[in-house]
């Protein structure tokens, strides 16, 4: 196992424990994902995640804020 991975997975349960607690599985309140990557990498570098959420939970995550970045999600608990 890599270094990075190693790295994604310690991380990874630091923030689980910060966001939920001891809560299990099905008793968590809050989701996440960590996106690490390379910078100066070529087109098409691979991008790692750990999250604590399925896939379909992470990819309906990541194209959420994918359209806020992209102005086509407003969000109206903040001031814009």
């Amino acid at each position: 196992m890599s270094a990075t991975r190693q790295y994604m997975r310690a991380m990874a349960e630091g923030i689980d424990k910060s966001l939920n607690g001891d809560a299990k599985k099905g008793e968590r309140e809050n989701g996440f994902i960590l996106l690490v990557f390379p910078f100066n990498a070529s087109d098409g570098a691979k991008v790692n995640y750990v999250s604590n959420t399925s896939r379909e939970d992470t990819v309906a995550a990541l194209k959420e804020i994918v359209a806020r970045f992209e102005g086509r999600v407003v969000d109206h608990e903040t001031k814009q």
